[in-house]
């Protein structure tokens, strides 16, 4: 089976499904966002992400707001 190509979660259109498979950010925000439930192989839906508006997304029962500049540093597929 061929394997997707991982890219920024800002680039998923809403109401996709993907699964993180890392974060391109320093150690803070990977702290943070871990803190948030954003770990490797988490199922992520994305709800929203029509610009200007927030980007809001899904992880297991829980909906989060992130800014872009977040988003664009967490990679799925």
């Amino acid at each position: 089976m061929k394997q997707k190509k991982a890219r920024p979660l800002s680039k998923i259109q809403a109401g996709e499904t993907v699964q993180l498979v890392g974060i391109e950010a320093g150690r803070g925000l990977k702290s943070r966002l871990t803190a948030m439930g954003l770990v490797p192989n988490v199922k992520i839906t994305v709800v929203n992400n029509s610009h200007p508006g927030p980007f809001v997304i899904t992880v297991k029962d829980s909906k989060m707001i992130l800014g872009r500049g977040m988003a664009h540093k967490i990679m799925v597929s």
